[in-house]
């Protein structure tokens, strides 16, 4: 039985929900549009303003796919009403952040400064030279990008430098101690 896979999702004023043949969802609302294409084994219905999704079968692989076609489909429901934003925080001595267009120009410590050029329907934005805010609709790319961003300098245990996510806890370690 899927907890999550069983709950309705309630279509909020504004947002336009489509279901074409082959299981392509449309969703429309006053940030954007998403589509994207479900499995046939789960029939996504819409019923009054509720989205109801209803597997084929009872095999394993139908019963992973129930919960996670729900989860997707309210994702791009919240994504088009509220969008979702990730924020990265910039540590260590002379590491800063800025754009420049479309790019993000990070300075981290290496001999050479780092060029991010920012896709579309992803909004970058640099409110301090030590912080990067990442916003879109599309919940998965958000935080793919800002996980590349993070890629370039992973937070170090021994003086916590590098880009870490606004919530993550870096782990401290004791560095070395005297010889004698």
């Amino acid at each position: 039985m899927s907890r999550i896979g069983n709950k309705t999702i309630t279509i909020p004023a504004g947002v336009e929900f489509t279901i074409s043949d082959r299981n392509e969802v449309t969703v429309k609302g006053p940030k954007g549009t998403l589509t994207r294409q479900f499995s046939p084994l789960i029939e996504i219905k819409n019923e009054g303003g509720t989205i109801q999704c209803v597997r084929a079968n009872e095999e394993k692989h139908t019963k992973q796919l129930h919960g996670t076609t729900r989860a997707l489909l309210n994702n791009m429901i919240v994504g088009v009403t509220e969008g979702y934003s990730k924020d990265l925080i910039v540590e260590g001595i002379g590491y800063n952040v800025q754009m420049q267009g479309n790019k993000l120009v990070m300075r981290l410590g290496f001999s050479h400064q780092i060029e991010y050029t920012v896709e579309d329907g992803i909004k970058v934005e640099c409110p301090k030279p030590t912080a990067i805010k990442v916003s879109g609709i599309d919940k998965q790319r958000v935080g793919e990008v800002a996980a590349n961003i993070r890629a370039f300098r992973k937070p170090e245990p021994y003086k916590g430098k590098g880009i870490r996510y606004a919530d993550e806890i870096v782990r401290r370690k004791e560095g070395k101690t005297a010889g004698k």
